[in-house]
């Protein structure tokens, strides 16, 4: 009865890069949001697809987004994160212009999932540690307006990531929000022995927090179901 159960959850599939990933124990402090995002979102099953350094055009390119074709269903939610990557203009395989190809690109995604009754979430890009003169700059804002864009035109559900994760950068503040981001000590950690500094990929309190926000978001979206 208990495994019946389990098989009839619906299934929230994760499209994203790095800021999402789920990540090796080799890799632990660094987690991705969506590592984690099961924690905030019950009586679901998370399939987490979100990949190291792709965009919205290479996710679908490299093969990813083919098996979210073959296994989303009716009531299932795809969740879909992408900019960081897309804003790379000297790579063509990963570059998508925020004023066309890449809106273009999210519709494939939201296009898929009404195609077999499940639920798109656009989210905007979760925000980078990038502080000047004490003021955290927005390094993705084309990118964020354009999901805004988006979602707004084609009445698409949407997570306003970017928004979010400046709000709570800017609370805890230039130094403090340091413990969100893998900041490693050289032989802190096994993997990385020579120490490691970043301020876009999140350590475990960094994705639990984000996953939190985009958690409490779906919840919003959806009150009758979560």
């Amino acid at each position: 009865m208990a495994e019946e159960k389990v098989k009839n959850y619906p299934k929230i599939f994760i499209a994203g890069d790095s800021t999402a990933a789920s990540y090796s124990g080799e890799r632990f402090p660094m987690m991705g949001w969506g590592q984690v995002i099961g924690y905030y979102l019950q009586n679901v099953c998370i399939v987490n697809l979100a990949q190291c350094g792709r965009s919205s055009r290479s996710f679908i390119t490299e093969g990813w987004f083919a098996l979210i074709e073959k296994g989303i269903s009716k009531n299932d939610f795809l969740l879909v994160q992408f900019g960081h990557n897309d804003e790379k203009s000297q790579d063509p395989s990963r570059y998508t212009d925020p004023e066309s190809s890449y809106p273009e690109h999210l519709m494939r995604y939201v296009d898929l999932a009404h195609s077999r009754g499940a639920n798109p979430v656009l989210i905007t890009p979760v925000a980078r540690r990038k502080f000047e003169d004490g003021k955290l700059i927005d390094t993705h804002k084309a990118y964020a307006d354009a999901v805004r864009k988006l979602s707004e035109t084609e009445q698409i559900p949407y997570v306003d990531l970017t928004a979010l994760s400046m709000k709570l950068m800017e609370g805890l503040g230039e130094d403090a929000s340091k413990r969100l981001f893998t900041k490693v000590q050289p032989g802190e950690y096994p993997g990385y022995p020579e120490g490691h500094d970043d301020d876009t990929h999140f350590c475990q309190e960094g994705a639990l927090e984000i996953a939190s926000l985009v958690g409490g978001e779906i919840k919003k979206l959806f009150p009758n179901i979560f």
